[in-house]
């Protein structure tokens, strides 16, 4: 065998191997942030199942001014479960069968995915399995989203120097937040977008400012009410960011960075102006440093839908990493 046929056939080798490693690998999933694909025929979409589906996985989300889904729901016949409809992040496929069962299938057709399989004998059975699985199945789909979008987020980060020295604390934030306002112990990032604006605010107070007690909500939105008279202003004279009286926020209690945390949702106005939106604050309880440590997402976009603004701004809050 000469030179040129051996150099000819280790070359045809390599490529045929790293084209058959290509072909092992998954499909990367596709689809916007919290987008559902449903995989159901018509007359059961149209019915009570499907109702029960919309009624879970597109219920309105708390904290917002405007009702929005939790989830985009794209509805699809089962005849089309093949192609770019495998390549869904989430799929929901749901029919009727001589099996009753519930499987989850992570990555079954592309990554990262999570594929839903729901199947009953009757239509009873069916909405029982959805009644029985479905926070669990948001849970799971919430969990992924998020991932995906501090992916999204992590492929062109802001050079958050600033930050870490200020609060001793690691945190990804896109490029295109900009810093608004610097004070000790508190920073303002913005982000311009074509219906407004997205704002990230970090702070922190002596530890025994937020109590665990009865009255933790109005301790919480006291000490944001506090901060917004002082550093966040409206056009207006006078115009400064308060907690809406009109809505009254929800509590959750959570963990972030390992550390107990109370997350607040609710609606934020501007005091003698006109501007408002929604709000999502992050109380974390930093027991070694004895502060409690606050980060607060909002965003103004009067003319458009906030949900997708919120999210990016929960995922870039639930990156911290406390030094």
């Amino acid at each position: 065998m000469n030179k040129a046929h051996f150099l000819y056939l280790l070359v045809s080798f390599i490529l045929f191997s790293c084209h058959k490693k290509e072909d092992n690998l998954p499909r990367k999933a596709i689809g916007n942030i919290n987008t559902i694909s449903v995989i159901i025929d018509d007359q059961l979409w149209n019915g009570e199942i499907g109702e029960s589906i919309r009624s879970k996985f597109a219920s309105p989300i708390i904290g917002l001014p405007q009702e929005e889904p939790l989830f985009t729901i794209n509805q699809y016949p089962a005849k089309l479960l093949e192609g770019f409809m495998t390549d869904s992040r989430t799929i929901i496929v749901v029919k009727k069968g001589l099996k009753t069962f519930f499987e989850i299938k992570k990555n079954q057709y592309a990554a990262p995915q999570n594929v839903f399989h729901i199947s009953g004998k009757t239509n009873g059975e069916i909405l029982e399995i959805i009644e029985k699985n479905a926070a669990h199945i948001i849970q799971i789909i919430k969990e992924t989203e998020l991932t995906e979008n501090q992916r999204i987020i992590n492929q062109s980060l802001l050079n958050t120097k600033r930050i870490t020295n200020a609060f001793h604390i690691n945190l990804n934030v896109p490029k295109g937040y900009l810093y608004a306002l610097e004070k000790q112990n508190f920073i303002w990032l913005k982000k311009e977008i074509i219906s407004g604006n997205s704002s990230v605010l970090i702070y922190q107070v002596p530890i025994n400012s937020i109590k665990n007690t009865e009255n933790l909500i109005a301790n919480i939105i006291k000490t944001r009410d506090s901060i917004g008279k002082l550093y966040i202003f409206g056009t207006e004279p006078g115009s400064h960011l308060v907690t809406e009286e009109g809505y009254s926020p929800y509590l959750f209690k959570m963990q972030l960075d390992g550390k107990q945390t109370y997350e607040i949702r609710g609606t934020w106005e501007l005091k003698n102006d006109f501007m408002s939106g929604p709000f999502v604050n992050y109380a974390i309880v930093d027991q070694k440093n004895k502060r409690v440590l606050i980060l607060e997402g909002f965003c103004y976009s009067p003319s458009k839908e906030k949900r997708d603004s919120m999210h990016e701004l929960e995922s870039i809050i639930k990156s911290i990493k406390i030094l």
